[in-house]
């Protein structure tokens, strides 16, 4: 007669863990390589392209203007870039509304130079180039409105081309990374897993003396 599962399954956990007990100590360190390499192989396999193209403005002093205004300026405007304003604006040339575009554009700027540049990322190369181009002409037109007061404006520096090349990462690199990702947490996973006892081993009871007695409970050591 045939055991139930009930019956069956405290078997099989109790095996289980006597397999694992019987393991090296440092398996979960291949194993977490293996995992992570296997993830970052088929994440760089089964992901879109991703292209981004840049282009980017310069703010320039009015005559009458500090030319180190001009730096401050360029640090405002492309904080500006993301803006709902800036992006209502940009979504027609974009082709996206203002939620995905916000999600598909980045700005920075530099501390030394009154440059701004916008990124768009997107899966369609074309659509990359018309986000960065649709958005740096946004700003540029909303610093012109306000060019007499502030003494400053922006101007194009260059046009966003067409990405030839994706920027996602290639299949090997993928697995690279991945398993350098599963090596540290197999790492991590060794430092806070508890270490396992060490065996004890039973002293043996000495039998009676010659006397006839017996040794002393107190006189027991336990060989370790």
């Amino acid at each position: 007669m045939t055991d139930s599962p009930e019956q069956q399954r405290p078997v099989v956990v109790r095996r289980l863990r006597t397999a694992l007990a019987r393991l090296p100590h440092w398996w979960p360190l291949p194993v977490s390589v293996l995992i992570g390499t296997a993830a970052g192989l088929s994440y760089s396999a089964l992901a879109a392209d991703r292209y981004e193209a840049t282009s980017y403005a310069m703010a320039v002093a009015e005559a009458e203007t500090d030319p180190s205004a001009a730096l401050g300026y360029a640090q405002s405007y492309g904080r500006l870039t993301t803006s709902d304003a800036t992006l209502s604006y940009a979504q027609g040339a974009a082709g996206e509304p203002v939620r995905e575009l916000r999600s598909h554009v980045r700005s920075e700027t530099s501390p030394d130079s009154p440059m701004i540049a916008v990124t768009g990322t997107s899966e369609d190369r074309h659509k990359a180039a018309d986000i960065a181009n649709a958005v740096i002409e946004a700003v540029i037109v909303s610093s012109g409105h306000v060019s007499k007061d502030t003494g400053v404006k922006l101007i194009k520096f260059t046009h966003a081309m067409t990405p030839d090349q994706p920027v996602s990462p290639s299949v090997p690199l993928g697995g690279a990374v991945g398993a350098a990702s599963g090596g540290l947490l197999g790492g991590l996973v060794l430092l806070v897993r508890p270490r396992r006892a060490g065996r004890t081993v039973p002293a043996q009871v000495p039998g009676p003396t010659a006397g006839g007695g017996n040794v002393a409970q107190e006189d027991r050591e336990l060989v370790r």
